[in-house]
């Protein structure tokens, strides 16, 4: 095998986005498998869930919502810490920002690593981050819940913000309006998408899913992939995220359980990954970052090491070369 080029910074063709209406008060920003963004456009103001990765990204997103709304966007919420979802938030503070909600889990890593996952990020996929040199900085949530909070968007739409469990991040958080029996999930769910899972909580994320799948939603828009629409294609989309992460780590624990070092472990994960996921977005990109990570939660490794711009080159040259 030769050595591959490193993550994604190949990948330079833009994806076509499309901000598509799911209910009254719920629409989907969605990108051809890039990060989506839902919006909640209430009475008197408009909620952001996940914020795009830079604010020069977010002015697209702010345009689409103009076309259909002038108000507020106060509320930005992050769905879990990861670069690509939230350093475009100071982008809507001239559109009215006032609050930036994380869990506390979520806050957490973002005391811890940051800085190292902002850098790590933009160096695996540049294309994903327009205009890098526009973030000022890292986001930090101004509204901190621990389990769970309400927002009221007006009289009668409740908007619940919630923390279901660990999967994807310790931290990830769900929007749900269950009026609309709308769910925005975050990158817990993917649709024909890879799970990228080199900070997850392997052995945890299936019972999350059924804790999002205890609400019954009849939409979902996933972290990545099309927006979900009834309960069919919503129970497609849990069933194959479990699906993707239960098999990850069963293969993971298998080659540990055998004494296969992590270039084995790879090599075993594959026969069982790529011929059920092989086909879906960023697939390659992210294989090598969860296999360690399965690899080291395998191995008792339970709090996910910190990524940085150095161990991702040498964990993923060290895997694609031959030898």
């Amino acid at each position: 095998m030769t050595d591959k080029k490193f993550a994604s910074v190949a990948d330079l063709e833009a994806k076509k986005t499309t901000f598509a209406q799911l209910s009254e008060h719920c629409w989907a920003y969605t990108a051809e498998g890039d990060p989506n963004t839902g919006v909640i456009i209430g009475d008197d103001a408009v909620l952001i869930c996940d914020a795009l990765a830079t604010p020069v990204m977010a002015q697209s997103l702010i345009a689409e919502i103009r076309k259909v709304t002038d108000k507020p966007i106060k509320y930005v919420v992050l769905s879990h810490y990861h670069a690509v979802r939230v350093l475009g938030a100071s982008g809507y503070k001239a559109e009215g920002m006032q609050e930036i909600i994380a869990s506390q889990g979520t806050y957490e890593m973002i005391v811890e690593r940051g800085q190292q996952d902002m850098m790590s990020e933009y160096e695996r996929f540049p294309r994903l981050f327009e205009n890098f040199e526009s973030v000022p900085g890292l986001t930090w949530p101004t509204l901190v819940f621990k389990d769970a909070m309400t927002l009221w968007m007006g009289n009668n739409l409740e908007v619940r913000i919630m923390h279901p469990g660990a999967g994807h991040t310790k931290g990830d958080t769900i929007v749900w309006v269950p009026s609309e029996k709308v769910v925005f999930s975050g990158d817990l769910v993917e649709a024909d998408a890879a799970c990228y899972t080199g900070d997850a909580q392997l052995e945890e994320w299936p019972a999350t899913l059924d804790a999002l799948a205890a609400l019954e939603p009849e939409k979902l828009v996933p972290g990545r992939g099309p927006a979900l629409i009834g309960t069919a294609r919503v129970a497609e989309g849990l069933a194959y995220t479990r699906d993707f992460v239960t098999t990850l780590l069963a293969a993971a624990r298998e080659a540990v359980a055998a004494g296969m070092n992590l270039k084995q472990a790879m090599a075993h994960a594959r026969q069982f990954m790529d011929p059920k996921f092989g086909q879906v977005f960023i697939y390659e990109h992210c294989l090598p970052f969860d296999v360690t990570r399965a690899y080291d939660e395998a191995s008792g490794i339970k709090h996910p090491r910190i990524w940085t711009a150095e161990r991702d080159k040498e964990m993923w040259h060290g895997l694609q070369a031959e030898g």
